[in-house]
């Protein structure tokens, strides 16, 4: 009966470990292109993973003007992701905290735009 316990406890530690690697792993690039109350935006998202550390570039691209920026203020936690974009829009800085579920080749993300806006979006892993 001892032994059966190891086995199980080892088991289910393995899964643990494989289940957790697999749904956090987010380091790449993905893109996502989604509607908002200015028109069509498209971003490209590079990201890297240390531990629960998400760091990475974000290119924007919103009506037809592009912005490279570092992402800041990021976490992943198993399959949940969070960071921020301190975007410039008519010259003003503003702060977009993202918030998502990874699953598998996609994020769903939900982001606050400066406290005024929620919009969701999808960004997909880009495969070589």
């Amino acid at each position: 009966m001892k032994r059966f316990r190891k086995h199980v406890m080892a088991a289910v530690f393995v899964l643990m470990l494989v289940g957790t690697g697999v749904a956090g792993d987010v380091t790449g690039k993905w893109t996502a292109e989604f509607d908002t109350m200015v028109g069509v935006q498209k971003y490209a998202f590079d990201f890297a993973v240390e531990g629960e550390t998400l760091t990475g570039e974000i290119v924007a691209d919103r009506a037809g003007e592009k912005e490279e920026l570092n992402l800041a203020e990021g976490r992943v936690s198993g399959d949940r992701i969070s960071f921020v974009e301190n975007m410039t829009y008519q010259g003003q800085t503003v702060r977009v905290a993202y918030e998502g579920k990874i699953a598998g080749d996609e994020i769903r993300l939900t982001r606050d735009v400066g406290g005024f806006v929620q919009e969701e979006l999808v960004a997909k892993r880009v495969t070589e």
